[in-house]
């Protein structure tokens, strides 16, 4: 009888390791786990940004970049904030261009480029 206790405590114990790291994983899992982010130079005239959704919900997602003008000059420099929102359905991609028209014909730079995804709001 004992030894029909110890192997049930024992079976239980064994399962319960093997699960809750299992549950702790899934738990961890955020939409960086299922985003990604991909940009493509379109030569001089900017770059393309791609935001991918491999989750299972919808994402709304916002690409923030800076366009600087003229990067190497002290007195022509100038610096444009860009802001672009991106609403992803459920396996899709979508892409938005990062123009360098601001610049005529001056050299230009993208800085601090970031991007992030939350789940959509309903």
């Amino acid at each position: 009888m004992r030894a029909t206790r110890w192997v049930r405590w024992a079976t239980c114990a064994l399962a319960v390791s093997i699960c809750v790291p299992a549950l702790a994983d899934r738990a961890k899992k955020s939409l960086a786990d299922c985003t990604t982010f991909d940009q493509e130079d379109k030569g001089d005239s900017g770059v393309s940004f791609t935001l991918h959704n491999r989750c299972s919900v919808p994402v709304d997602c916002s690409i923030t970049w800076q366009l600087v003008c003229a990067p190497e000059s002290h007195k022509r420099r100038s610096v444009h904030a860009n802001t672009a929102k991106l609403a992803l359905t459920e396996g899709a991609a979508r892409s938005t261009d990062a123009s360098a028209a601001a610049c005529g014909d001056a050299g230009w730079s993208l800085e601090d480029i970031q991007w992030s995804c939350q789940p959509a709001k309903d």
